[in-house]
């Protein structure tokens, strides 16, 4: 399946009915006043939240939607049917804005969420509208209002608790196979992952949470070398940040200064964020390895855990601890605090 993340479309509401002009005419009714009724409103566009999609993929195909206008008024004081709404569905996460003024028009976060980006025109009032004392037979009407028209922007942001981090190759795409029910394709070449994975993770009855693979970064991403920091949007709404780095590297502290260089080089709240790191692929070294890697001054000073996806050494703590920044951020927000106040 495709992975679309952006997309641009062209929206118009509909425009309001005319209204109408007439009289009326009837037997025994020599003189009937004006019974022109009122034009019908337009159509709306509604951007709806839906949780079964996970792309945007559909506008690629159609990028232009139009709600009906609404009918012109009729005799008889009968107002004009009113266009029906255009519903277009977005996935869960999508954020709207206005091509031209770059103004968030929604952030669609829960699914069946909906929200009126283009509103119909109000339909013209009839003849019967504009009887005064003075004009007992007005012979005008108004005509429908426009709908309104624009470009919408759409950015997918995938609603994501953890969000995994680190170089091509460091395992991440083999370590949310092995805790979630994702498949993400796996080989030992770079940049197996050229787009986001996500998946769920069950920490017990009742518990669980997304992790979301982040495609490998590389120095100089911001620069857009690699596949830049293109994907990096999908881990803004994350609880907490989980830096893999390989065991086997020749400078783990370089590597994680060089993995948060670009995380801030995006967004400095990236990097105000709660992160955790792990040192990758432990089921490669030697006891005795593992020894010295468990001592070394990168392990103990960034309270680092050393697992292993393949063998699933250190998962099922890997995972407690997780869930614990992740219920401890969802209570937070809940509160209307920020912080976990966790200590790794």
């Amino acid at each position: 399946m495709n992975f679309i993340d952006t997309a641009t479309i062209y929206v118009k509401a509909g425009d309001g009915g005319a209204g109408h002009i007439s009289f009326r005419r009837e037997k025994y009714v020599p003189k009937g006043g004006p019974d022109g009724g009122n034009g019908g409103s337009g159509g709306s566009v509604v951007i709806e939240a839906d949780q079964h999609l996970v792309t945007l993929l559909d506008f690629t195909y159609k990028r232009k939607y139009t709600a009906k206008d609404g009918d012109r008024g009729g005799k008889s004081n009968c107002t004009g049917k009113s266009g029906d709404d255009v519903v277009i569905r977005v996935p869960v996460g999508t954020v709207v804005r206005a091509r031209e003024s770059s103004e968030v028009l929604a952030d669609m976060t829960v699914h069946g969420q909906r929200a009126i980006v283009a509103r119909g025109g109000m339909g013209g009032r009839g003849n019967s509208e504009f009887v005064t004392s003075v004009n007992q037979a007005p012979r005008q009407a108004d005509p429908g209002i426009p709908g309104e028209e624009c470009y919408l922007e759409f950015e997918l942001k995938l609603l994501a608790d953890v969000g995994l981090v680190g170089f091509p190759n460091a395992g991440k795409s083999t370590l949310i196979s092995r805790i979630s029910a994702a498949k993400p394709k796996i080989a030992d070449y770079p940049f197996t992952t050229l787009v986001p994975n996500l998946g769920v993770v069950r920490a017990g009855e009742g518990r669980s949470f997304t992790v979301a693979d982040i495609p490998g970064l590389i120095e100089g991403a911001h620069l857009g070398k690699g596949l830049g920091i293109q994907f990096l949007r999908h881990i803004e709404r994350t609880a907490v940040l989980l830096f893999l780095v390989d065991v086997q590297s020749a400078d783990p502290e370089a590597d994680l200064k060089v993995l948060r260089t670009e995380l801030g080089s995006y967004s400095p709240q990236l990097l105000d964020k709660p992160w955790l790191v792990c040192l990758s692929k432990a089921d490669v070294l030697t006891p005795e390895e593992l020894a010295y890697v468990k001592k070394s001054p990168f392990t103990t000073s960034n309270k680092a855990r050393i697992i292993s996806a393949v063998a699933g050494t250190g998962l099922p703590e890997l995972i407690e601890v997780l869930w614990e920044y992740v219920r401890s951020h969802r209570q937070s927000e809940i509160r209307g605090e920020t912080g976990t106040g966790l200590d790794w």
